[in-house]
């Protein structure tokens, strides 16, 4: 089965699973597709988050998929030359890590070549394919951010208008980055390892990217070659976390990943279920307790490399229940205060943690919620999750290439002592992850959306929906869903909506206005919002495979 944010990436999917591919090969191929058929949200140059259940092993594997800061960046370049901003542009290009991290993936787990698993991907860029309802509105959405660059207007704006529902979309350039690197692969001599490294250095140190950082140079850019060639992402255990009878599997504090089990962790012991679906006080209570874990993000996480993250008390039954006791009757409506997880580990907090910081509120217009998901599982049992992502409207689409190069470093600070401050070579806190579940030890669900800020919060309730409603995989992802934003929003300029809580509108106004007497700052989604997510579902035990693809988006689920 694959279920994707687009229906043509998971039938490449199933294509590859046909041919005898496996899960790795299969999410890989559609992942690709992901970045041609939904380029406003999506970039092959882009990140892309993923995690692996190896069935032959047994094992579970975490690929980052993310970039790293040019080592010229800094937060004093920002204040000299940019007025203390983070511009659009390629100021905040990060080094490019999905073409990477689906490289390692297929080198580690694959079995097929990079030209089987893009020809799908290659075709669609180069033959064309319809545009749909999703592309046509955020490209209408971005429409003046596209006409800043004229290479991204000549691709987004073919003939200077917005693509109607239906005309077709090609993306040349890309096709032909596509054809250099599968060029390369047929040309090496060796075995099928040797010709995706050949595809991989074409992009990082050959023909592809030499255009990229001759770009940056050319045009007052920080990538330089010795960035790409110093670049791969990390192959790493993940973060897993017990509750109950099921251990969850997600990424570690490069991305928000933590998150969702830090939420899970301060909801143990409640009755959740007993509250009511969707009941006032059902959703004060996760929501509660999504801002008490969003709080320890804003103020602890960010590149492990560079920051020390105290995951083992994060994640603590006792910070858990010291966070718990927190949740109050009326909402917080700033930041609540942390916890010390620090002394939970017997050590003293760093000099930057400060228990009860609360950013100045910001505003801002910008567009912050790109990127997709595609989770496979294959006849074997392994389990793929991609999470891809990266605008093509906030930076310039790099002449010939048909790549917008990561601009990731917009989710970084400005700000000095942050622990997702700029610093050269350190990656970004990123937005995108996704999760697997295992039940009793053994592979049972993958899950995973767009959406930014929301992806853990969609996540938690889609869960919930399964595990205490007893919901199937599609009733599970189409539910109505809620989302607080009393946080600082993890895309520059961080704009900070606080006591904000946003619900589409099949929760009912009676729902609604118990929350606002609660302290909430009500505010309603339409119907079916997509700012809400869009969630892909794969559930699966001894004898049965189901799947959910969310209606809120282009999604779509195949399996047999």
């Amino acid at each position: 089965m694959a279920v994707s944010g687009h229906s043509l990436a998971t039938c490449a999917a199933l294509r590859i699973l046909d041919k005898g591919g496996n899960a790795v090969d299969a999410g890989v191929a559609g992942a690709i597709c992901l970045a041609v058929l939904q380029p406003d949200m999506v970039c092959f140059s882009g990140v892309a988050p993923l995690l692996i259940h190896h069935a032959p092993s047994k094992k579970n594997f975490s690929i980052s998929g993310l970039g790293c800061w040019p080592q010229a960046a800094n937060i004093e370049y920002f204040l000299k030359h940019c007025q203390g901003t983070l511009p659009p542009g390629i100021l905040c290009t990060v080094t490019p890590a999905a073409p990477d991290a689906y490289i390692q993936a297929l080198l580690e787990f694959g079995s097929m070549s990079f030209a089987e698993v893009t020809a799908d991907a290659l075709d669609l860029a180069e033959n064309g394919f319809p545009v749909h309802q999703f592309l046509r509105d955020g490209i209408g959405e971005a429409e003046k951010d596209y006409r800043r660059w004229p290479e991204n207007s000549a691709i987004f704006l073919p003939e200077g208008k917005v693509p109607a529902v239906g005309a077709l979309f090609f993306q040349k350039d890309l096709a032909a980055s596509f054809k250099a690197m599968c060029r390369a692969e047929a040309a090496c001599r060796g075995d099928r390892a040797e010709g995706l490294k050949a595809a991989r250095a074409v992009f990082y140190t050959g023909e592809i990217g030499k255009k990229i950082t001759d770009f940056h140079i050319q045009n007052g850019g920080l990538l330089r070659p010795e960035d790409m060639e110093s670049f791969a992402s990390d192959i790493e255990d993940p973060l897993t976390f017990k509750f109950g009878e099921y251990t969850l599997i997600t990424h570690g504090p490069w991305c928000q990943g933590p998150v969702l089990p830090m939420t899970l962790n301060i909801l143990e012991g409640l009755d959740l279920a007993a509250m009511g679906h969707n009941s006032p006080l059902y959703i004060h209570t996760i929501a509660e307790a999504l801002k008490l874990a969003f709080a320890d993000r804003e103020r602890i996480f960010g590149d492990p490399r560079f920051v020390d993250v105290p995951l083992k008390g994060l994640l603590s039954p006792e910070y858990g229940a010291m966070r718990r006791a927190l949740i109050r009757p009326q909402a917080y409506t700033t930041m609540p205060p942390s916890n010390d997880p620090f002394a939970l580990e017997d050590r003293t907090a760093p000099a930057y943690f400060n228990p009860r910081s609360d950013p100045e509120n910001k505003s801002s217009d910008g567009h912050s919620l790109d990127t997709s998901y595609i989770c496979v599982t294959d006849q074997w049992g392994s389990f793929f999750s991609a999470t891809p992502s990266d605008m093509s409207f906030n930076t310039q689409v790099i002449p010939g290439t048909g790549l917008a190069v990561s601009s990731r470093g917009s989710q970084s600070w400005l700000v000095p002592g942050h622990p997702s401050s700029i610093e050269g070579g350190k990656r970004p806190r990123l937005t995108p992850t996704g999760c697997m579940i295992l039940h009793k030890g053994r592979p049972w669900m993958i899950l995973g959306t767009p959406g930014g800020d929301t992806q853990c919060q969609t996540n938690i309730q889609v869960l919930f929906n399964v595990l205490l409603f007893g919901m199937d995989a599609q009733e599970a992802v189409e539910a109505p869903r809620f989302g607080t934003f009393c946080f600082p929003d993890s895309f520059y300029p961080h704009a900070y909506a606080k006591g904000v809580l946003r619900l589409e509108s099949r929760i009912g106004p009676d729902t609604m206005a118990a929350l606002s007497s609660f302290g909430h700052d009500v505010q309603p989604w339409p119907d079916w919002a997509w700012k809400a997510g869009g969630a892909c579902l794969i559930m699966k035990d001894e004898e049965s495979i189901s799947g959910g693809a969310d209606p809120r988006r282009e999604c779509c689920g195949l399996g047999w």
